[in-house]
């Protein structure tokens, strides 16, 4: 099984309360993110971060949380907080650091899922059903995929405060769109 999420802003006192997020400390919400993820994403499935991990934490910290993520197959999409893993003497925790990431039709039952932790307004493969996945808008509850899928637009935000604070499935996302 795929699974999706990003913006965790794992460590960021500012996400709290810019976002109001339900949570009444970092420590908390680092926890409760990181419990919702091992309680979803089984530790042979394939998780993709799509951006911003953490936020200003020192990287002995970072990879401290990520150590706590039980899943093995974890890919970090980098988001704009994601830069320390660029780093040559960066431990190894991540699969894959990339930028940007396409994932062929035959994993998404005929759609490639496109990546980025930033929303595009065309990607490759758009007009013959091609999924695009992001982060980086923080968008609350469902209003901006519904907003997709009403369009319809197949793009979707998989980012915490779109999703209960929890990873989204590759089968969600699919019946999402009734696909």
């Amino acid at each position: 099984m795929m699974w999706f999420t990003a913006d965790l802003h794992l460590g960021d006192t500012n996400i709290l309360h810019d976002m109001d997020r339900p949570f009444d400390s970092v420590e908390e919400m680092n926890r409760k993110v990181i419990d919702a993820i091992n309680e979803c994403v089984a530790t042979d499935d394939r998780l993709y971060i799509l951006g911003d991990f953490t936020y200003r934490l020192p990287l002995a910290e970072a990879v401290r949380l990520r150590e706590r993520i039980e899943c093995q197959n974890v890919t970090l999409i980098r988001g704009n907080h994601d830069g320390d893993w660029e780093d040559p003497d960066a431990p190894r925790i991540w699969d894959e650091v990339r930028d940007y990431l396409e994932v062929a039709p035959g994993y998404a039952k005929g759609h490639r899922l496109v990546m980025s932790h930033y929303p595009m307004l065309s990607w490759n493969g758009k007009a013959r059903g091609a999924i695009m996945l992001h982060g980086h808008i923080h968008s609350r509850g469902d209003r901006a995929n519904a907003r997709n899928r009403d369009r319809p637009i197949l793009r979707y935000d998989v980012g915490l405060d779109a999703n209960d604070y929890k990873p989204v499935s590759r089968d969600q996302i699919l019946g999402f769109f009734g696909l």
